[in-house]
């Protein structure tokens, strides 16, 4: 399968017609068309079903879906790397951090990075942890920066410290009248939390046994700051990485989890792919910047 014919079949598969898929493509439906027939023809097999309109995957096109999405993405990483040197952008530093990290830390990175290095090229990928470490393994990212240390045995996790839990309030709930908040307050309350089987709800989980108190959100989310707009509704309280500065958003009274467990700031590189000087020079500034944050939360800031 070369190259045009596995773009039109992730197009295809993401958009369940040909009218779509040739509108994300920006190419005409009887191009599309053509190109999806040439290569069932030289797979020998079918890819798609015609139904009313739509196009149904086969089993074949289902089972080499997944394979399809990570070459392609190989592909694009290839195209953006020959596109930076073609530019002369060999100054460049790629960072991934997950939208905590993302957002309470890279800033102050990236400032301090671009005072001293105004020439050099950053990009910035927000994404969760599985996606950090795709990136760090293809060589989309240099640099990754995650609320956690548990990963595979070719990314090196560094953590450059540890933060707790906050919890968010809607503006006027009962217990908002408190300075802090424990597991033991939240209890019977309506809680928005992490889902399962990620690094903050197993620290949570573990904490509550310990504790002897059942925590159990009944609205669960991936990323912190999705938290927001459901405390401001009205449908709970959040416990929520205490990083992000919460302070900032309307409608939310914050205060601390006491007694709560904490969770690693890690950043993460790959063991088979060396740093540049340009990539060695942010980490020192994420460093440094993670450090400054961690100091604000400790004073209060």
């Amino acid at each position: 399968m070369r190259a045009r014919q596995l773009e039109v079949f992730i197009a295809v598969m993401r958009a369940g017609t040909v009218t779509a898929a040739a509108r994300m493509l920006n190419i005409s439906q009887p191009a599309l068309s053509q190109i999806l027939l040439h290569t069932e023809d030289e797979l020998g097999f079918t890819l798609f079903e015609r139904i009313k309109g739509r196009l149904r995957p086969t089993p074949e096109a289902l089972e080499i879906f997944a394979d399809a999405e990570r070459l392609s993405a190989g592909l694009e990483g290839l195209r953006r790397k020959t596109t930076d040197l073609r530019l002369g952008r060999t100054g460049l530093v790629r960072v991934a951090a997950s939208p905590p990290p993302a957002l309470a830390i890279l800033p102050r990175a990236f400032t301090s990075f671009r005072a001293r290095h105004p020439d050099i090229l950053l990009r910035s990928h927000m994404a969760p942890i599985a996606a950090i470490v795709d990136m760090l393994r293809a060589g989309d990212a240099s640099l990754g920066v995650a609320l956690d240390d548990r990963l595979p045995p070719d990314i090196e996790a560094e953590v450059l410290g540890s933060v707790g839990f906050a919890c968010l309030l809607p503006i006027g709930h009962a217990l908002a009248g408190k300075t802090e908040l424990t597991l033991s307050d939240l209890a019977g309350e309506e809680l928005i939390s992490y889902r399962g089987n990620t690094r903050p709800a197993d620290e949570l989980a573990h904490a509550a046994r310990a504790q002897g108190v059942e925590v159990s959100p009944s609205l669960e989310i991936d990323v912190s700051i999705s938290a927001v707009g459901f405390v401001q509704a009205g449908l709970g309280i959040a416990l929520v990485d205490a990083l992000l500065p919460w302070h900032q958003f309307a409608g939310l009274a914050v205060r601390p989890l006491s007694n709560g467990p904490e969770f690693p700031i890690a950043l993460l590189t790959s063991r088979t792919r060396a740093l540049s000087r340009a990539d060695e020079m942010m980490r020192d500034q994420i460093r440094a910047a993670c450090s400054v944050v961690l100091g604000d939360d400790k004073t209060g800031a």
